[in-house]
């Protein structure tokens, strides 16, 4: 797992004490693109946690945003988000 890889899943079991999460760095198969050429990385990730009930899709991925802070300006340059509720 990279650094970048390995500050997510910090940031986000801190936050979300997730049931399952699995974080891929996509990086590689972006190379060329305007974020990777700033030295920004791609990640797709899929997050199950007991915190997401109740909350719309929208409101689960700005907590996911928000949970990642400042790390969100400095290294990612794309996220893709699965959030799902352990209660679904």
């Amino acid at each position: 797992m990279s650094d970048r890889a390995t500050t997510i899943e910090q940031l986000l079991r801190t936050a979300f004490v997730p049931t399952e999460l699995l974080i891929k760095d996509q990086s590689h198969m972006h190379v060329g693109h305007a974020g990777a050429r700033e030295g920004k990385g791609h990640f797709d990730v899929k997050i199950v946690s007991d915190k997401f009930t109740g909350h719309s899709r929208i409101n689960r991925h700005r907590m996911v945003y928000d949970a990642l802070g400042s790390f969100m300006d400095t290294d990612v340059h794309a996220l893709r988000i699965t959030t799902i509720s352990s209660r679904d």
